[in-house]
């Protein structure tokens, strides 16, 4: 059983632009880094480097500082 070796390329290093939108205020861009629970999707599920996955976590959690993103989702509602 041999594990696969498809590498992930970090879609920020490829474009430029797509790393400028990484800003707290983005959040509607932010929401795809984040599960249903609203947790922070690791880098090795989404394959963005340890650059630009520590400013992701930093944006996000300032956007949930601001009320812009939420701490949890209540399934509820």
């Amino acid at each position: 059983m041999a594990l696969s070796s498809s590498k992930k390329i970090c879609p920020f290093k490829e474009n430029k632009e797509l790393a400028d939108k990484i800003n707290y205020k983005e959040h509607v861009f932010l929401k795809k880094f984040l599960t249903e629970q609203g947790k922070i999707i690791p880098a090795f599920v989404t394959g963005v480097s340890a650059k630009y996955q520590r400013k992701l976590a930093k944006e996000i959690k300032k956007a949930r500082n601001i009320a812009l993103l939420p701490y949890v989702y209540d399934p509820r509602f």
